[in-house]
């Protein structure tokens, strides 16, 4: 899965301008399934028919990245801009970012004061992303347009995966693992069902605009109709030492296994057929309670009569930065668990509220 979160996070893909993801992901699962298409908003729902009769199931992660986007060129040729998703103030100052301008993508940094002025600077202050600026090098107004630039012009974090510590450690540092890690695992769990004998109809579906407000996933989930659906994200752990951390979530402790978030409450028949595959399985997981956190799931819940819905969290340090922290057994155990539950599926699957 290396190699598909590589190609994954190298694509330019923000919030309402996943254009790129949506046909890479399109094209790469299009021979792994039997129909594909992408819809009016972009999302990209692929159809695989099992051999057997059995449920209709919804595996879905998101293909939106938190970013910005520009929304004024000053004079000087630096540029204003606003957020896609949930950027955190304290964390642009001197990031790399990339711009996709229609003739071709841009370094730019986010700028900030030398540290030579900061003892004129109030250095306790956190200021708010309308008075930042992105430095893209260009000498003024025009030059910047000359280079592509315009309002409306999608950004991103520079890509920049590899290894944290060295290749030893199993763990990557990057930009977009929310979601593209779990777009990978469903582009994975595809590949492997190939030569699988599965029953009833997997739908996956990668969804636009989860970061502001899960709104893909409401147009994908009035095209379906499901038995159950299974959502897949990252999470945020709280394994290190800040005073706010409980250590409740922690990284290479396995898949999560949502219990509880601000967007869902797990369906209980969901839930504990996970972790008893888990279980059964010997794939390590983690049990989730975590209010501060929506996903995809919550959408699909709420679909056409009801979906009976659960949530696979990815354990993830430094959320909606450049530089986010995932662990590859956590990842290859979202997958196994994933997997496990496709292949338990049979015609007499059912997940009722009450038994």
């Amino acid at each position: 899965m290396q190699q598909l979160l590589e190609q994954l996070t190298a694509l330019h893909g923000p919030s309402g301008h996943e254009q790129p993801v949506s046909k890479w992901v399109r094209d790469t699962v299009k021979p792994l399934v039997d129909e594909v298409k992408v819809d009016a908003l972009g999302n990209v729902i692929a159809v695989k028919k099992g051999a057997r009769q059995g449920p209709a199931m919804v595996m879905t992660a998101h293909m939106d990245e938190v970013g910005f986007i520009v929304k004024k060129i000053e004079e000087s040729g630096l540029l204003r801009f606003e957020k896609l998703g949930g950027n955190d103030d304290r964390l642009l100052l001197t990031q790399k970012v990339q711009l996709r301008t229609k003739s071709g993508l841009l370094t730019g940094v986010i700028g900030s004061i030398s540290a030579h002025y900061a003892k004129f600077d109030d250095a306790g202050k956190v200021r708010n992303h309308r008075q930042l600026y992105i430095d893209i090098g260009a000498k003024n107004k025009e030059h910047a347009i000359e280079l592509g630039v315009e309002v409306g012009t999608p950004v991103t974090w520079k890509p920049d995966m590899e290894f944290l510590g060295n290749e030893t450690t199993g763990r990557f540092v990057g930009k977009g693992f929310d979601d593209r890690a779990g777009c990978a695992v469903l582009i994975q769990t595809l590949q492997e069902l190939q030569d699988e004998d599965f029953a009833g109809t997997v739908t996956a579906v990668f969804t636009v605009q989860e970061e502001v407000g899960l709104r893909g996933a409401q147009v994908a989930a009035r095209q379906v109709e499901a038995d159950v659906a299974i959502a897949l994200d990252t999470t945020a752990v709280s394994d290190t030492p800040e005073e706010t951390m409980d250590a409740s979530l922690a990284l290479g402790a396995g898949t999560g296994i949502k219990v509880l978030d601000f967007s869902l409450i797990s369906h209980p028949a969901v839930k504990e057929k996970l972790i008893r595959l888990a279980n059964d399985n010997k794939i390590t997981y983690q049990l989730e309670v975590f209010p501060g956190i929506g996903t995809d799931g919550g959408a699909m819940s709420l679909a056409n009569h009801g979906i009976p819905t659960g949530v696979l969290s990815i354990p993830s340090r430094y959320a909606h930065s450049p530089v986010e922290v995932i662990d590859m057994e956590d990842l290859v155990a979202t997958k196994e668990l994933l997997k496990a539950f496709v292949l338990d599926l049979s015609e007499k699957s059912g997940f009722d509220f009450i038994n």
